[in-house]
């Protein structure tokens, strides 16, 4: 009997579970899950919430310290609250959707065991996202995060156009004139770029978006694609306005008049562990029903 998980020659003694609080589907799945975890001997991580259906509780900073393998029951906005913690490239993530849209949370709820089986057994497949690393600099401080989908700088909700003046590298790209702009890694492209306008890239490919939000239609501005070596720097040229920088869609981060956001490629990507009979195309076919009438 197989007893734990290798890789990258260490044996996988600590599992930690990642779910949507207040899911009735996720404390279901994670009732199963935990005893099975448990019964190849592996200790299993759970946050406060879930503590009620066994493991030990944990907060997510330890999951993503700790943990060898990472189960996330949810959807893309629960993955998202994990993964850009996790800066080990060697860690696993399994994401299983419960039945909403998500695009990085491919796998099905009725796949769970089958696909944790594998990856006990060493016989899985794993697709390594880019994710970017985003520093501000400004009135408040310096501060540094990860994204694995997006960081979105937009304007509060009676705030006026606000202006952004942005370079790649040393080059000046323009000031956009909009109510925002997100700055995305291919994961991200299917996220809020893909409904702001901008194009759906291959979650392979090491590029970066640049999506306006609503430009002003005088500028003419146009998402543009940049090599994910590039460094983009995004000036807030604005007095005045509630802005805010939103990464991954988690809590919002003030920014001021003079401000500074810097975006790089993060040395760490994310491992995902994918189904080999279902390609990234036959997930867009079925989330965004191409081809249906």
């Amino acid at each position: 009997m197989v007893e734990g998980l290798r890789t990258d020659g260490n044996m996988v003694n600590v599992v930690g579970i990642v779910a949507k609080y207040g899911e009735e589907k996720a404390e279901k799945l994670m009732r199963s899950t935990i005893p099975w975890l448990e019964g190849r001997g592996m200790e299993v991580l759970v946050e406060a919430e879930f503590g009620a259906t066994g493991g030990r509780v944990a907060q997510k900073a330890e999951m993503a310290e700790r943990a060898d393998l990472i189960i996330v029951l949810g959807g893309d906005g629960t993955l998202l609250s994990i993964a850009r913690l996790v800066e080990r490239p060697e860690v696993p993530i399994v994401g299983v959707n419960l039945g909403g849209l998500g695009f990085i949370t491919e796998i099905a709820m009725d796949e769970i065991e089958e696909v944790l089986a594998s990856t006990i057994a060493e016989n899985y497949t794993i697709e390594k996202r880019m994710t970017l690393s985003v520093s501000i600099s400004g009135q408040d401080g310096d501060r540094s995060l990860r994204i694995l989908n997006d960081a979105v700088i937009t304007k509060g909700a009676r705030s006026k156009i606000i202006d952004l003046e942005t370079y790649v590298g040393s080059d000046y790209l323009c000031t956009y004139r909009a109510d925002g702009l997100i700055i995305s890694t291919p994961t991200g492209s299917t996220a809020y770029s893909l409904a702001a306008g901008g194009p759906i890239l291959h979650p392979a490919m090491g590029a970066i978006i640049l999506c306006p939000i609503c430009p002003h239609t005088l500028t003419t501005n146009r998402p543009i694609v940049i090599a994910s070596d590039a460094r983009i720097r995004s000036t807030l040229r604005s007095a005045g306005d509630t802005v805010v920088l939103i990464p991954d869609g988690q809590e919002g981060i003030l920014l001021h008049n003079g401000d500074r956001v810097e975006v790089r490629r993060h040395k760490s990507p994310v491992s995902l562990v994918r189904v080999p009979t279902r390609s990234y195309f036959d997930v867009l076919r079925s989330k965004l029903k191409w081809g249906e009438l």
